[in-house]
């Protein structure tokens, strides 16, 4: 029994160091064209559907303002392939990508099913997607874990995901996590998430630690470093 407990207490300061270990980059990564990182909006970088790649929007821009001076027709940056043209062309191609096993299509198809109020589809292809590593699929499992969308409401299962989420260098499920934490009284934990999400770019996190560090819960060297780290993140991108 003894050695049981001291296992266990082992084993969840192990799962801390990941947890709380700083993502190098956030959970899209690098853009494959132009090998800089991704900014964290979405809106800032497209998803080409025929081969899962998330462009930048300036490399998408400088595509399009070579295809009008050439007048070609429109085309992925990445792979060269034509652009779909209807909803029904952008299924197909993600389609495909799921018949080979990409979790970023299946991410995105299990979007598509929830937008259409199919939810057991979106439940479905979302699970498969975080099987398989997607960090957007698991921040969006926790997100209906969390609220009882789909599925019954599992507090449990949705923290699950929000930290797989996280550790993937999701800033938002990191922000999560640490609004959760704080409320749970755990501000030491909290602090840790907020300063993790605020290096990743991420301004929300970067309020919040300005205003614990006002606060006094955030010592002077801490806030200088999640300064530091937000701004690096910022100007990469």
């Amino acid at each position: 029994p003894k050695h049981k407990k001291e296992c266990k207490k082992r084993a969840a300061e192990l799962y801390d160091e990941i947890l709380f270990k700083q993502p190098e980059s956030n959970h899209l990564g690098d853009c494959p064209i132009c090998c800089l990182p991704l900014p964290i909006g979405l809106e800032k970088s497209v998803l080409m559907s025929c081969c899962s790649k998330y462009i930048c929007g300036g490399c998408d821009y400088a595509n399009m303002k070579r295809e009008l001076e050439g007048k070609l027709r429109h085309s992925c940056p990445f792979c060269r392939k034509a652009a779909p043209e209807t909803d029904e062309e952008v299924i197909e191609q993600l389609t495909k990508r799921i018949e080979a096993n990409d979790p970023v299509a299946m991410c995105q198809m299990g979007g598509k099913m929830y937008k259409k109020g199919d939810f057991k589809a979106a439940f479905e292809y979302l699970t498969r997607a975080a099987v398989l590593g997607n960090v957007q699929a698991h921040f969006q499992l926790s997100c209906l874990y969390r609220e009882g969308k789909c599925v019954d409401k599992d507090e449990k299962r949705a923290l699950h995901h929000a930290e797989q989420a996280a550790i993937g260098g999701h800033p938002l499920a990191r922000h999560n996590l640490a609004i959760l934490e704080r409320g749970n009284g755990r501000v030491d934990r909290a602090v840790k998430h907020y300063i993790i999400a605020a290096k990743l770019g991420y301004d929300e996190s970067l309020e919040s630690v300005n205003s614990l560090y006002k606060a006094g819960l955030i010592s002077k060297d801490e806030f200088a470093a999640a300064l530091r780290g937000h701004q690096a993140a910022v100007d990469a991108t």
